[in-house]
C-alpha cells in the first residue's frame, strides 16, 4: 500500500537497526523521511549508515499497521509531533538522541515552555511527597513547567503541585500514549490535560509499560528540562538514571537531602556528595540556573534555545571581566574594586576584598553572592574568593 508522509515518520523508527541517534543522523543529512526512503543504499552508506541498515530502509514495506496506528490517534485525542515541526520542544531537539517524533495529548505550548524535571521514588516518604508537591507548586508559580513521569510517589506529587499553582505540567509516558500507568493516576492525567498541560510518548500506541521502556523514557524528561531535581532516590533507582542522562545532556542536576537513617534518600544524598546542587526550595533551583535563564531569555529566530555549556558559564576570561567592568550595572560598578584586586588563580579572603573596596561588609558579602550566582567569582573554603 502507498505510504503517507506521517507513516514514513513512524516507519523511520520501525526499520530494524534505526534508533534515535541514527534517526537524527539521517534527518540532519536528508531533512525528511520521504527523502530517506528514496535516496538509495549508496547515499545512505555515504551518510554513515551500515549497508545492512541501508538495505533494511530500502526494503521496508510494513506500512499497514502504521497507518492503522495513525488512524487511532484522533480517537484518543492525540497527534503526531515531528522533529521538524515548529512546536517540537527545542531543548529536546538538542540532545544526542532525540525522538524523531512524539505522540502528544494536550495543548501545552511545548516549544516555548521553560521546563524543570522533578522525579523521585515511587514508594516515597510522607516528607518526600510534601517536598515534591511544594517544589511543583513553587516552580509552576514562577512560570516553569514541571516535567515528570506520572509514576506513583514523587512524580505524582510534583505534577499535583504544579496543578495546585494553576501552572503547566508535562507527563512523559514509558508506555503508549493511550495507556495511563499506573491506572490509579487516570484522574491526574485528565487534570493535566484539562489544565493546559501535555502527555508525551515516543512509543507506539498500545505499548505496555514494560520495565525496559522507562530508562529511555527518562532521557526525554531530562532532555525537555533545563535541570532535573531528584527528590528521594534509593541507591539503585530509576531517578539516578535520569540524573545520569541529565548530566550527559549538560543539564544541571539538583537533589533534595534526606535522612541517612533510611534507604529512601541514599541515592539522592550520594548525588549531593558527587556535586549535585542541594535544594530545599525552588529558589535554589532558579538561582543556580540564573546564568542560563539570562542567556535563554529569548528564543532564537530559528526557534532553538541556546544551551549554555557548564564550562562556558565558568569561562569568562579577561575580556569578559573588562566588559563587566565597563557595564553600567550598579552591582558590577560596586564590585569593580573587588574584581581589580583579583588576578587569575589568586584567592583573597573576604575581609581583604571588603578592605580593598571601601564598602560596608554586608554590601560586599551580598555582592560576592550575586557575582558567584552569575558565575563571575568562585568561593572556596575559608571564605576565599577568586575569579571563576
Amino acid at each position: 500500500m502507498a505510504a503517507s508522509a506521517d507513516s514514513l515518520w513512524l516507519a523511520l523508527r520501525r526499520v530494524p537497526g534505526i534508533g534515535p541517534r541514527t534517526a537524527r543522523l539521517l534527518l540532519e543529512k536528508f531533512g525528511t523521511p520521504e527523502k530517506i526512503f528514496v535516496v538509495g543504499e549508496t547515499e545512505l552508506v555515504r551518510a554513515g549508515i551500515s549497508l545492512k541498515v541501508a538495505r533494511a530502509i530500502g526494503s521496508f514495506n510494513d506500512f499497514e499497521p502504521i497507518e492503522r496506528e495513525l488512524c487511532e490517534l484522533p480517537k484518543i485525542g492525540a497527534r503526531l509531533l515531528r522533529w521538524t515541526d515548529a512546536d517540537y520542544p527545542p531543548m529536546l531537539r538538542q540532545i544526542p538522541d532525540p525522538p524523531p517524533y512524539l505522540f502528544v495529548r494536550g495543548d501545552a505550548p511545548l516549544a516555548s515552555l521553560r521546563c524543570i524535571g522533578v522525579v523521585g521514588a515511587r514508594s516515597a516518604s510522607e516528607a518526600g511527597r510534601r517536598m515534591a508537591r511544594r517544589l511543583g507548586l513553587e516552580l509552576a508559580a514562577k512560570q516553569f513547567a514541571v516535567v515528570s513521569g506520572l509514576a506513583r510517589g514523587i512524580d505524582s506529587e510534583a505534577h499535583q503541585g504544579a496543578l495546585d499553582a494553576g501552572g503547566h505540567t508535562v507527563a512523559v509516558f514509558g508506555c503508549g500514549i493511550d495507556i495511563v500507568y499506573p491506572a490509579e493516576n487516570r484522574k491526574l492525567a485528565d487534570e493535566i490535560l484539562a489544565s493546559g498541560g501535555a502527555i508525551l510518548s515516543e512509543l507506539p500506541v498500545g505499548t505496555q509499560p514494560l520495565p525496559e521502556n522507562f530508562p529511555t523514557r527518562n532521557r526525554i524528561i531530562s532532555g525537555l528540562s533545563m535541570g532535573v531535581v531528584i527528590v528521594e532516590a534509593a541507591e539503585k533507582s530509576g531517578s539516578l538514571i535520569t540524573a545520569r542522562m541529565a548530566l550527559e545532556q549538560n543539564r544541571q542536576v539538583f537533589a533534595v537531602p534526606g535522612s541517612p537513617l533510611g534507604g529512601k534518600a541514599r541515592g539522592s544524598n550520594r548525588l549531593i556528595r558527587q556535586g549535585a546542587v542541594l535544594v530545599d526550595c525552588a529558589e535554589d533551583v532558579l538561582e543556580e540556573l540564573a546564568p542560563q535563564l539570562a542567556d535563554n531569555s529569548q528564543l532564537a529566530r530559528d526557534g532553538s534555545v541556546k544551551i549554555t555549556e557548564t564550562k562556558d558559564r565558568r569561562d569568562f576570561g579577561p575580556n569578559r571581566v573588562e566588559r563587566l567592568l565597563a557595564s553600567e550595572d550598579k552591582t558590577v560598578i560596586a564590585a569593580k574594586a573587588m574584581l581589580l584586586e583579583l588576578k587569575d588563580g589568586q584567592r583573597l579572603h573576604a575581609d581583604a576584598l571588603i578592605e580593598a573596596s571601601g564598602l560596608d561588609a554586608q554590601i560586599v558579602l551580598r555582592l560576592l553572592l550575586e557575582l558567584e550566582l552569575k558565575g563571575i567569582v568562585a568561593q572556596h573554603p575559608g571564605k576565599l574568593f577568586s575569579l571563576a
